[in-house]
């Protein structure tokens, strides 16, 4: 419970005093905006545990907030220690109390502090209400008042990197069960409509992620309350899904997404999104910066929480905005582990290239085991580094990490280097070059299953199956899609035989002056 106010009393907590910096549930908030509310406080604690008691003292912008657990508290300031939350452009501070506890007193020898506890038990039960389940029925709060839609409408500004319906159910479902997401582009924006269990957790979600970036300095959510309160999905796959439904059909074609969305659901009540009030919400410097350890193939940065055991996962949690911020001079990855009987600069290229556009690849003169891999930027080095690191690429797992270098240099005019050198920054193949490419949406991990576009009408299953068995590679299965013969899945035998196929066939010029595109999928037969 929260400490509880009356009338003009002087409120008191009690606790037992520790030596400074010792570790404790209850956290010492410092430096907080004048016009802050409890759930903006409270949303400060939530990604690490619960939390049990809320101490405001608004008077001198302060607040105590005790968590469940010391564990819980440890990794919460571990982690504000270094990345420093804002909230309406204010830093906010944070250290451990020399309290162990909240409790209300009425000993004058107590510290006095003056609270608005009533918020503050109001926000908690509302939080609580949530994180215990006690609300049963969706969008109904306890005094019988209706409450927000469990319906969010999610707007994602500055797409400059890929958000994908897998990505926005990893950050919402921080808080609360996704029953339904449906994507679709409306105005040249992607959107989703995303449905949870209840009001209350949608409401939680809103109030956490609104304003937040997915990637670093951008793809923004703008995130209003629709007024639908349920959504109808005909389809599972990458553009809508019922995860209370894994029956459902994936649909096969790829039709345009706004027409997929159209008969997905009822646009009428789609309200549009409240004006964004960017101060009210955690810049994009509030990004978690990455620890060893924790890239997990097949989920963004920091968001891949749910593969990491204990306090590491709840820093993970912490970090909803995904990439940390990536300057420019970490965009050079080092390459080890590599079999130098096989690999040449431009079969990395290729490889590294579903992830980000290479601009140079070299590979070490005197240890060819070794290359260094300059991408385009800092976050598609990150993008490479976690969906690549540990496959297996002719025989051999890679070892990836971030290099010290900001450039990959080439070699000075009359020095030759064997041709390990290579520069690609003019290169037609980049898949990224325009802002908001479909092709961000379509990225993926390694998998056996590939995606295969550009298929001229001349060329059918068997000319394809050949081909992709021509190295010796197993084909396990192939299937063209149904509405657009231009694209086809084929699944090898494993995922190396498909990192190793991808290499040899992307970019295979098909003849009618077709070039087959392949890249990894994440559907399966």
């Amino acid at each position: 419970m929260s400490s509880a106010a009356n009338g003009n009393d002087s409120k008191k907590f009690k606790g037992d005093i520790r030596s400074p910096g010792t570790p404790s549930r209850v956290i010492h908030v410092r430096k907080l905006p004048s016009d802050i509310n409890e759930a903006e406080v409270i949303s400060l604690g939530l990604p690490f545990g619960k939390v049990t008691n809320l101490l405001m003292l608004k008077g001198k912008n302060q607040a105590f907030l005790e968590m469940n657990t010391e564990e819980a508290a440890q990794t919460m300031v571990s982690y504000y220690s270094s990345v420093t939350p804002v909230i309406r452009n204010h830093p906010i501070f944070m250290q451990y109390s020399n309290h162990k506890e909240l409790k209300t007193d009425n000993s004058p020898n107590q510290v006095v502090c003056i609270s608005y506890c009533l918020q503050a038990q109001a926000a908690l039960q509302a939080v609580n209400a949530v994180q215990t389940g006690s609300m049963s029925i969706a969008g109904v709060d306890p005094t019988g008042v209706t409450g927000p839609s469990p319906v969010l409408r999610v707007i994602v500004e500055n797409l400059f990197y890929p958000v994908t319906l897998d990505v926005l159910h990893q950050i919402f479902s921080k808080f609360g069960t996704v029953l339904k997401v449906i994507t679709f582009t409306k105005n040249n924006q992607f959107q989703a409509l995303l449905q949870f269990a209840d009001g209350l957790t949608a409401q939680h979600a809103k109030l956490a992620l609104d304003g937040q970036n997915i990637y670093n300095a951008c793809c923004t959510l703008r995130i209003s309350f629709s007024k639908l309160t349920s959504l109808n999905v005909k389809y599972n796959n990458d553009k809508s899904r019922d995860y209370t439904r894994p029956d459902l059909p994936t649909g096969d074609s790829q039709p345009a997404i706004e027409h997929h969305a159209m008969a997905a659901f009822a646009t009428p009540g789609i309200i549009s999104a409240a004006p964004y009030a960017g101060a009210h919400a955690f810049p994009p410097a509030f990004a978690i910066q990455q620890a060893a350890g924790l890239a997990v193939p097949g989920v963004p940065g920091a968001l891949a929480s749910l593969a990491i055991p204990g306090a590491a996962a709840a820093a993970a949690a912490a970090g909803r905005l995904g990439f940390p911020a990536l300057s420019g001079g970490h965009c050079v990855m080092l390459v080890s582990n590599l079999n130098p009987e096989r690999v040449t600069p431009q079969c990395l290229f290729i490889l590294f290239g579903v992830y980000g556009d290479v601009i140079r690849v070299k590979i070490m003169f005197n240890k060819k085991e070794n290359a260094l891999i300059q991408m385009s930027d800092g976050t598609q080095a990150q993008l490479a580094m976690s969906h690549l690191n540990g496959q297996k690429l002719y025989g051999r797992a890679l070892r990836i990490t971030l290099s010290k270098h900001t450039t990959v240099q080439l070699p000075r005019e009359g020095h030759e280097d064997q041709g390990l050198t290579k520069d690609y920054s003019n290169s037609p193949l980049h898949r990224f070059k325009k802002p908001g490419s479909k092709n961000y949406s379509n990225i993926f991990p390694p998998s056996s299953t590939l995606h295969l576009s550009n298929i001229p009408p001349s060329v059918v299953e068997d000319d394809l199956k050949m081909l992709f068995s021509s190295s010796g590679a197993m084909v396990k299965n192939f299937k063209f899609f149904q509405k657009d013969r231009k694209m086809a899945l084929i699944q090898m035998g494993s995922v190396e035989e498909a990192i190793e196929s991808l290499i040899e066939f992307h970019n295979h010029d098909l003849g009618e002056n077709h070039h087959l595109r392949v890249s990894f999928s994440k559907s399966t037969f």
